[in-house]
């Protein structure tokens, strides 16, 4: 999918999303998603469709977060979408990819470890 800047914000999306995790809101962190959305998630090896699914997976992991959970380290468009790093709920280094649908919600996520560079 090809993303048109006329339609919505991607980069705008992922923030959004970021600042649901950071504030542990659930309720629109799933917002963010489309009905049949799917995850895959490479540091738990979850693979996962639809909000409900999505629900279960980070309900308990919004409820325990780190001090740096959900900061930005790095944020880049990609071909069809939008490709964050970021630390993940427990602080850890997480690449996450984003697809979105022609009308900005996320259709599918892929994420897992990633090491930060040392400088």
């Amino acid at each position: 999918m090809s993303i048109s800047p006329d339609t919505f914000d991607p980069l705008a999306t992922v923030v959004d999303w970021l600042d649901a995790g950071q504030s542990g809101d659930l309720d629109a962190l799933l917002e963010l998603y489309d009905e049949r959305a799917t995850l895959e998630c490479d540091c738990d090896g979850a693979i996962l469709t639809g909000r409900e699914a999505l629900s279960a997976y980070w309900e308990p992991k919004l409820g325990y977060l780190s001090n740096n959970a959900f900061s930005l380290n790095d944020m880049v468009l990609t071909g069809d979408g939008v490709q964050a790093d970021y630390q993940d709920y427990e602080g850890k280094p997480v690449r996450i990819r984003f697809r979105f649908t022609p009308l900005g919600k996320i259709e599918h996520t892929s994420c897992g470890p990633y090491l930060l560079a040392s400088g």
